[in-house]
């Protein structure tokens, strides 16, 4: 993908670890629109897309993984009853 690519280029020598790419991919996106994001996506070929939302549906499905998790261990206890 262009913009991943581009972003390499710029930032390959300055990307230490995991929290850095995080900062990185945050700071971009907050220079786009919905409608410029869209265009993102739009220009992806089939391998591209089917790549990305693999990825967004494999970290949500663990993102909810993960709070139930937590909620097993640590459920409401702040529940008020009437």
């Amino acid at each position: 993908m262009k913009l991943v690519d581009e972003l390499f280029a710029m930032y390959q020598d300055k990307i230490t670890d995991e929290e850095d790419i995080d900062m990185i991919t945050f700071a971009v996106l907050e220079h786009y629109n919905k409608k410029e994001l869209l265009q993102i996506v739009k220009d992806m070929n089939e391998f591209e897309l089917q790549y990305f939302i693999r990825l967004y549906l494999l970290e949500s499905l663990k993102g909810k993984m993960e709070q139930a998790e937590v909620n097993d261990e640590y459920p409401d206890t702040n529940k008020f009853y009437h």
